[in-house]
């Protein structure tokens, strides 16, 4: 298992740290990758002025100015290369079900 975030790396080593996390995370500059899988999105300026009255501040985060973020997905791979399950929902807070990605895992 991997992820695969905008955050610069230290910002992402930051992440890991301080949620404990058990698998890599690596750093996708400039949204590069998700940009290939339709998934970058660029904030409204009126956002940007409510991210940084929280103090969320994605040109540090992320180590440039576009003020993009990609939409969560989750893909499983099978060992072919074949996505044999993907989720993705622009509503940030809905994710894949970890017993759905199980259950994939197992069948394949």
């Amino acid at each position: 298992m991997i992820a695969v975030s905008p955050e610069s790396s230290d910002s992402g080593d930051t992440t890991i740290d301080k949620n404990e996390l058990k698998f890599d995370v690596l750093s996708d500059a400039g949204n590069k990758i998700a940009r290939q899988y339709g998934l970058v999105f660029k904030l409204p300026q009126d956002l940007i002025g409510i991210y940084k009255k929280f103090g969320i501040d994605l040109e540090k985060n992320q180590n440039n100015g576009e003020w993009e973020l990609p939409i969560p997905a989750t893909y499983v791979i099978a060992p072919d290369g074949k996505i044999v399950y993907s989720f993705l929902n622009v509503d940030y807070v809905k994710r894949a079900e970890p017993e759905d990605i199980i259950a994939v895992l197992k069948s394949i």
